[in-house]
């Protein structure tokens, strides 16, 4: 058998049994009249991500907490109905904010924060968070695996400093692309590296 034949035998193989893992950084979702008063215009897209629709936009923002603040942080588009700024346990420290652990758009309750953008500030009374660990998958992953919607897995990477991840949400829909989303916490206390892939667990 050819090599070409051999390495795609293998990824299909590897398909079927684990769940590539990305590295999610600390960033900011907007609502359509929030970009307007920022930037002076609608998102912009840079690149897309991996799930469907969405994209990094080229704008950035200044976000600000009671303790500290980032700069150039990124901007996710498409515009949401509500604002949301996720961020890791570590950046809420330096930032003064006690995040909440809640899946995205989970924000009713969370703390607020001040964003700055090129046009303007706008001030969040809610929607600071910390992104629970998480994995999208399509319908069909969802089968192979054996799990389904909300239900709560654990998750083994195979990365420079493999860890068994407990208490990771499932998340499934037809619009997802299956990935492990971590947060950059998580991410180096595992060794994480681009193209690092993950099991779940029985």
């Amino acid at each position: 058998m050819e090599n070409r034949e051999l390495s795609a035998l293998a990824e299909a193989i590897a398909g079927r049994i684990f769940v590539e893992i990305e590295a999610s950084g600390r960033h900011v979702h907007v609502t359509a009249q929030q970009a307007r008063d920022l930037f002076g215009h609608p998102l912009t897209p840079k690149r897309p991500l991996s799930q469907p629709g969405q994209y990094l936009a080229n704008e950035r923002v200044t976000v600000i907490g009671p303790t500290g603040e980032f700069r150039n942080v990124a901007v996710l588009g498409p515009e949401r109905k509500e604002a949301q700024v996720e961020i890791s346990i570590t950046d809420a420290r330096t930032l003064g904010i006690d995040a909440p652990v809640r899946l995205s758009g989970d924000v009713s309750g969370s703390p607020g924060c001040v964003i700055v953008g090129q046009c303007g500030r706008v001030t969040l009374p809610q929607g600071v968070i910390a992104a629970k660990r998480h994995i999208h998958l399509t319908p069909e992953d969802a089968a192979r695996f054996g799990v389904r919607d909300k239900q709560t897995v654990k998750l083994r990477t195979y990365t420079a400093r493999p860890v068994v991840f407990e208490d990771v949400a499932v998340r499934v829909s037809p619009e997802f692309a299956s990935y492990v989303h971590l947060d950059y916490d998580e991410a180096n206390a595992c060794g994480f590296r681009k193209g690092d892939l993950g099991r779940i667990l029985p």
